[in-house]
């Protein structure tokens, strides 16, 4: 391929045929060093008119660009390595939309270990963040630009950058999930949750930091984590490092926390849609099939010191309330759910009493 065909290409008037010409060089040969020749070349003649002429779009194109290099590195459902030519092909339709030379752009920034993210962290995308929510009663999946998956259980939430700029990887989360985080020692993974922050470099463990619970617990399955507290004058403070397989507790009320060896599994079974019960009080078990079912519970008092021991999966409600009949003294009501003013419908709530 020569490079008149390349600038042809970010003057928006490329044939098919050339257009294929070139996907097939930027697969194969550019990153060569006449690749990045060029790419520089053609870098200096649009970067300072794709600013000048459009700030949001050139933000917005570079945050998009920076996303679609990291899925090069990534694998598919298959296990496969996503290749480049994916990219190539997002990049032409990204073109007829935005009429940019986004293939110089991609060039250049190719042509850099670091795709020179650093250099942009004064644009509006370094600080765009989005919030994924799991609704009650379901679970998400969520890929993150840095390549670490995080499962979050049923009412949880996370906030995060589209793309990690700093010297850290910070999220948010509010409820329950589990990170299976991408290993960079350069850049820790924070977890912000509540009062506690949990830090990692590569590693998995699940948060459970739900806000109406005075609980915030980390579950270390393998790896290393950091457990800080943020102090009341906003300070940091280190409370300690888990090893696998610790569980560790915080009380957000009190300031106690506990720390013991577990069998990881009873914590992280509800990515597989199980719930673990093992000696767990029963307004645990109602909390949890609250958020699973979206349905309110209200307990009598004289049954709150009941426990259970037994491990549900993909079982329906009410399948799991026969079974916690049988196993105790106990028998449940349901209240049918109520229309209200706006036109929608109140929870269902189920009363537990003593039989």
């Amino acid at each position: 391929m020569n490079k008149e065909i390349l600038k042809k290409y970010l003057n928006n008037n490329c044939t098919d045929k050339e257009f294929e010409e070139l996907a097939s060089w930027l697969e194969n040969e550019a990153a060569s060093d006449v690749g990045k020749y060029w790419s520089y070349d053609f870098w200096k003649i649009f970067e300072a008119d794709l600013k000048k002429k459009d700030e949001k779009k050139y933000s917005a194109l570079l945050d998009k660009i920076h996303h679609e290099i990291n899925l090069k590195h990534r694998k598919d459902a298959d296990g496969k390595v996503i290749n480049f030519s994916k990219i190539a092909k997002w990049l032409r339709r990204a073109a007829a939309i935005l009429f940019i030379p986004l293939l110089g752009v991609v060039f250049y920034l190719l042509s850099n270990s670091n795709l020179q993210m650093n250099n942009f962290t004064d644009l509006s995308f370094a600080v765009d963040s989005l919030e994924i929510i799991a609704p009650i009663g379901s679970r998400t999946v969520v890929q993150l630009s840095d390549g670490t998956e995080v499962n979050l259980n049923y009412g949880s939430k996370i906030k995060y950058p589209r793309n990690f700029i700093g010297n850290t990887r910070e999220i948010t989360l509010s409820g329950e999930a589990y990170f299976d985080v991408a290993h960079n020692p350069d850049k820790p993974f924070i977890v912000k949750a509540g009062k506690l922050n949990v830090k990692a470099l590569g590693t998995e463990f699940n948060v459970n930091a739900y806000p109406d619970d005075d609980i915030i617990a980390t579950t270390l399955v393998e790896g290393k984590v950091v457990i800080e507290k943020i102090l009341s004058d906003k300070k940091i403070g280190k409370i300690g490092t888990m090893a696998p397989r610790q569980h560790l507790a915080y009380n957000s009320k009190t300031g106690k926390i506990s720390s013991n060896q577990v069998n990881v599994e009873n914590y992280i079974a509800w990515k597989e849609g199980k719930l673990v019960f093992d000696n767990t009080p029963i307004l645990r078990v109602t909390e949890k099939l609250s958020r699973m079912f979206n349905v309110e519970f209200d307990v009598a008092d004289d049954i709150k010191d009941l426990t259970y021991t037994v491990t549900f999966a993909d079982d329906p409600l009410y399948l799991i309330l026969d079974l916690m009949t049988e196993t105790t003294p106990i028998t449940y009501r349901r209240f049918p759910r109520k229309k209200l003013d706006d036109g929608t419908f109140s929870k269902q709530i189920i009363k537990i009493e003593r039989r």
